[in-house]
């Protein structure tokens, strides 16, 4: 992928991890948020708010061969999710003006599935039409897929990885949810969000044909109350009945039983790409070795 350009909108934690993975390699990176001074020295930086309307317009002439959308809702309210995704991406889509890029990725979640009973989910499996944040994003995966663009969506669910992140920190405290009912849970590492993302454009760039729909998850689905207790002891804490909480709530959506699923990963391994943690205890174990 030497000298090929790589243009990231909404460039923040996936975003950074996936352009020094592709600047090793010899990319032009440049990444578009709001606040720029955020973004690595070594990215070309555009200031732009692309909820707003034209505000992604200088796009056509940069004309980047790759572009990644990685949304993120306004707020956590219904016209949040409209502006982060369905807004955006209908300005991304009117920015790029004629231009064809070689290639889109754009960042999505596993919480536009359905399922909410603890049923397995594949690309085919049907979409919620219930939950308006849900409808946001699945209306702009429909419009990149719908429009005259080269272009792929990966569903990403319970993205980890961040040191004193507030799952991690609740545990610490003691505090798993109860073990009944059972609620699953599905989880990546955020270097294994990266490490995917800049595998499909290298496959790409390489003349492969890649999908147009990948579920972007571990291979080892889990129910809550598992993770949390197996977390606990590696941080050698014992946990107490009455120290159990209420609810579970799913680290991809934000919900409780509506994000009740098991999500399968085959096109995600019939692409080639090894996991760097394929489970929760080797992506949590690397975690608190780093800590």
């Amino acid at each position: 992928m030497k000298h090929s350009s790589v243009l990231i909108v909404g460039c923040g934690d996936i975003g950074i991890r996936t352009g020094r993975l592709l600047k090793a390699q010899g990319c032009d990176v440049a990444g578009v948020r709001r606040d720029i001074s955020k973004l690595p020295a070594e990215f070309v930086a555009h200031a732009a708010n692309y909820t707003q309307p034209a505000s992604l317009d200088f796009i056509r002439q940069l004309a980047p061969d790759y572009v990644i959308a990685t949304f993120n809702p306004a707020d956590r309210t219904a016209a949040g999710y409209k502006a982060g995704f369905q807004a955006a991406m209908s300005h991304l889509i009117s920015g790029l003006g004629p231009h064809r890029p070689r290639h889109i990725l754009m960042v999505s979640s596993t919480r536009v599935f359905a399922e909410a009973h603890g049923g397995w989910v594949d690309d085919d499996s049907p979409l919620n039409d219930d939950d308006p944040c849900a409808l946001a994003i699945i209306s702009a995966e429909q419009q990149l897929l719908a429009s005259a663009h080269n272009a792929s969506v990966v569903r990403f669910a319970g993205i980890y990885g961040i040191s004193g992140s507030r799952f991690v920190a609740r545990v610490q405290r003691g505090e798993v949810c109860h073990p009944e009912p059972v609620r699953y849970t599905n989880r990546i590492h955020r270097d294994d969000c990266a490490g995917f993302l800049a595998h499909l454009l290298q496959l790409i760039d390489a003349g492969t044909t890649i999908e147009s729909l990948y579920i972007g998850v571990d291979d080892a689905p889990a129910p809550r109350y598992e993770v949390e207790v197996w977390l606990a002891g590696a941080m050698g804490l014992a946990v107490l009945p009455q120290q159990r909480v209420l609810g579970s709530i799913d680290q991809s959506s934000g919900r409780g039983q509506s994000g009740h699923k098991r999500c399968r990963n085959k096109a995600l391994h019939g692409s080639g790409y090894k996991l760097i943690y394929p489970d929760y205890k080797s992506g949590y174990g690397a975690l608190l070795v780093q800590n």
